[in-house]
């Protein structure tokens, strides 16, 4: 508490400096998150996206008032030649690259940030250094079924619309995820026709969650685990459920054998026992085998994990990895394209719509 009542104090007294109106927008929407406000909310008020509140969040928390500053504000646009020989010489002589650090050396050492990226891109080609990037497929993917799993969940969910909308049953997509050690690597900037080696240190060191987007509110509710198993899972649901006692819930996921067999099977039989199937209290739907694009938690997980890579030389310790994924993610509320792939759901109040005022 006394920490929140002084992060309130040090934003009250940047605002009141009256600064310039970007950064005052930065401010006030860190602001509002501490003192509670929605961030559906916030993104009204102050004409702002999601992913610009979740931009200086994370800004503030690792810099503090510093890190909602215009970097840029009264810097030289360019580099001057031989300070660009320097900073292609700088490139050379290092074995890892990463962007942040490339800006942040310039702006440290010369007091120039570019306003695009490309001007950085040119810098790493001029040094002979290529963005490199693996791309995977799974042979056993089967194109038709896909888009039949797709239009199935997507009829059932119409089918249940006004239960949905009456948030009489809730809609959770499920995944697991494993963040391991390596992770903070992430791509990185290599020499061109060179492989990448990176020495991992605790790499077999892991730690899973399990996490769950609520389709109607987009809200994410993430929890850690030990591992991933039929244990975990059961107690996984039991915790959803306890968030909305009174609702009935319907589950889609992937099929991970921990989601089929033997105690998940007997968990869903002892509590939808003598009840009929549209009064079941849990429901269980899989995706399609071998698309884990289908499900939208995969790519809250990469927001996740692409906000640990940015920031991977700064958490030097797994305790630090692990508080910072589950910072960018914990109890927020998502809304992306795919969140709405499978049908768009509004709440309702007393069985109307709800809609805002004009």
């Amino acid at each position: 508490m006394e920490h929140e009542v002084q992060a309130l104090l040090e934003l009250e007294n940047f605002i009141a400096s009256n600064p310039d109106p970007r950064e005052l927008k930065r401010a006030a929407s860190i602001r509002m998150l501490i003192e509670g406000v929605r961030r559906e909310t916030i993104q009204k008020i102050l004409g702002v996206s999601s992913p610009f509140i979740s931009k200086w969040k994370i800004n503030y928390a690792l810099q503090g008032i510093e890190g909602l500053r215009l970097n840029h504000h009264g810097s030289r646009g360019q580099l001057k030649p031989e300070e660009r020989a320097e900073v292609i010489q700088w490139l050379t002589n290092k074995n890892q690259w990463d962007l942040s650090e490339l800006s942040n050396h310039i702006a440290e050492r010369y007091q120039i940030q570019f306003q695009s990226k490309a001007s950085y891109y040119q810098l790493f080609k001029s040094a002979g250094i290529s963005w490199k990037k693996s791309q995977k497929k799974n042979p056993k993917r089967d194109e038709e079924l896909v888009k039949k799993k797709h239009q199935e969940i997507c009829e059932i969910l119409e089918e249940h619309r006004s239960a949905i909308e009456s948030r009489k049953l809730v809609v959770y997509l499920i995944d697991e995820c494993h963040l391991l050690w390596g992770d903070v690597c992430g791509y990185l900037w290599g020499r061109r026709n060179e492989r990448i080696e990176i020495p991992l240190l605790n790499e077999r060191k892991k730690q899973t969650y399990y996490g769950a987007v609520n389709y109607l509110t987009k809200q994410f509710v993430l929890r850690e685990y030990a591992t991933a198993n039929s244990e975990k899972t059961i107690a996984f649901l039991k915790d959803l459920q306890y968030l909305n006692p009174e609702a009935r819930h319907l589950i889609i996921w992937e099929g991970a054998s921990y989601h089929k067999y033997k105690e998940m099977k007997a968990y869903l039989e002892e509590i939808n026992q003598g009840k009929e199937r549209d009064e079941w209290p849990l429901t269980c739907v899989l995706f399609a085998t071998n698309a884990p694009e289908q499900n939208p938690v995969e790519d809250i997980w990469l927001h996740a994990k692409t906000w640990v890579r940015k920031f991977g030389k700064r958490l030097c310790m797994n305790a630090l990895v692990k508080w910072f994924f589950n910072f960018t993610i914990q109890s927020q509320s998502f809304d992306f394209l795919k969140l709405h792939k499978f049908g768009i759901f509004e709440p309702t109040l007393n069985g109307t719509a709800a809609r805002s005022n004009p």
